[in-house]
């Protein structure tokens, strides 16, 4: 009796141990040793070849580009590097939606190929901004409508300013020419690897004014192959592109930068024939009142809001409020 009361006990903890994989393997359906090594075949790949002075690099582009869009667009722009992160070429393919703009481009000296994705958001925003439309927030996006050829040709002059500012952005690391090839509407036809090939996926997110979008720069690991050495350095001491020293006294000199303050008081829209008749001691009259508030601008970007006074005989501005997004975002 004492064996029979002693083995009772032991079956059902290995009966409840025996169910334990049935359960586990009814409540996850399809999770076998197949999928297991896709797993580690996966996470390896995430991790495979972290390159410090990519990254370096990738940070000075945001710079670069920053400064390059905010002069071409005459708006505030912001660059976010959102990840640099390591995949498949043929699951970056695959996850593109339709319609899409691909541009392909080469980088001479290492005789290889990448490629260079916005989002359509981006294209309609680019071509909102250089076409003089109205700053109110992102346009409206037709889903499934082709590019026209006004947008695709806006892309190629923004894939020609990035590629420009690569080149600029790994001069200190190693002379490369990036230079524009092809344009491609099917993700299918821009096959520079092959499906199973590592590849480096560069995710920028792009603010502009109350517009955004984002760019994706794939660059395949073999592009990388002739620089690779160079990529896996880790510079100690000093830093490429990070001098802090350097960044004090910039910013230093830029808080003692004079610039030139502009209170508008009124305008008004007038046809060329209005302005060739003007002539001396004309009224011209305005839809603003005395007591109305004047816009306080710097090279054309509104800053604040003013009321308009006077000090000891001279003219003066009261300032009321920040209207400039960055200004607000300071104050608050």
């Amino acid at each position: 009796m004492t064996q029979d009361t002693q083995t009772i006990p032991q079956g059902s903890d290995q009966s409840n141990i025996d169910n334990l994989p049935e359960g586990n393997a009814d409540s996850k359906p399809g999770v076998d040793g197949n999928e297991g090594f896709r797993f580690y075949v996966d996470r390896s790949m995430k991790s495979y070849q972290r390159l410090p002075m990519l990254e370096v690099v990738c940070d000075r582009f945001t710079r670069i580009l920053s400064t390059t869009l905010r002069n071409v667009t005459s708006e505030n722009v912001d660059i976010e590097l959102r990840g640099i992160t390591s995949l498949r070429f043929g699951d970056y393919i695959n996850s593109i939606p339709l319609p899409a703009l691909v541009s392909i481009f080469k980088v001479v000296e290492w005789d290889n190929l990448g490629l260079i994705t916005p989002n359509g958001q981006f294209i309609y925003s680019m071509v909102d901004i250089l076409f003089g439309g109205r700053k109110q927030g992102n346009p409206i996006r037709f889903d499934g409508k082709p590019f026209t050829n006004i947008e695709l040709n806006v892309f190629k002059y923004i894939c020609d300013i990035i590629l420009n500012d690569l080149t600029t952005s790994f001069e200190p690391l190693n002379p490369s020419t990036f230079v524009f090839e092809r344009i491609e509407t099917n993700p299918r036809f821009a096959s520079i690897a092959r499906p199973g090939d590592p590849v480096i996926l560069i995710e920028l997110y792009i603010k502009m004014e109350e517009r955004d979008g984002k760019v994706e720069i794939l660059i395949p690991y073999a592009t990388l192959e002739p620089i690779r050495e160079l990529l896996l350095q880790v510079i100690l001491g000093e830093k490429f592109g990070k001098d802090n020293n350097w960044e004090n006294h910039i910013q230093n000199e830029m808080y003692n930068a004079h610039v030139e303050l502009e209170a508008i008081l009124a305008t008004k829209d007038a046809t060329l024939l209005e302005i060739a008749k003007m002539k001396p001691g004309q009224t011209i009259i305005f839809d603003k009142h005395p007591e109305d508030e004047v816009t306080l601008a710097c090279e054309k970007i509104d800053l604040m809001s003013c009321k308009l006074g006077g000090v000891e005989e001279k003219i003066a501005v009261s300032v009321e409020k920040a209207i400039h997004r960055k200004l607000i975002e300071i104050m608050e």
